[in-house]
C-alpha cells in the first residue's frame, strides 16, 4: 500500500527514504547535490512534502539528466587531456 505525500507535511529522512524507496546514501547525495532541499534541525534534516513531490516530477528528472551530462562532459574532457 502506498502512502500519500502531503505537500505541507514535514518528513524525516527515514520517512522520505521509505516514501521514495531509496537508500540513506542516495538521499544524502540528493540533498548534497541540491536535487532535494532539506532544512537541518539540530543534527537531523527535515524535508517538506512539496520537495518530495517536486523530486518525483518529470522536471527534476530533466535537471538530473542535464547535471549528469555536464559532469560526464567534464570527465571526458579531463581524460582526453591526458
Amino acid at each position: 500500500m502506498t502512502e500519500e505525500i502531503k505537500p505541507n507535511a514535514i518528513y524525516t529522512t527515514k520517512e522520505t527514504q521509505k516514501l521514495l524507496k531509496i537508500s540513506n546514501s542516495t538521499l544524502k547525495r540528493l540533498i548534497k547535490n541540491g536535487l532535494i532541499k532539506a532544512n537541518k534541525v539540530g543534527r537531523q534534516y527535515r524535508i517538506l512534502g512539496k520537495e518530495i513531490l517536486r523530486l518525483v516530477s518529470p522536471e527534476i528528472e530533466k535537471k538530473a539528466t542535464k547535471s549528469y551530462l555536464r559532469f560526464k562532459k567534464r570527465v571526458v574532457n579531463k581524460i582526453n587531456k591526458w
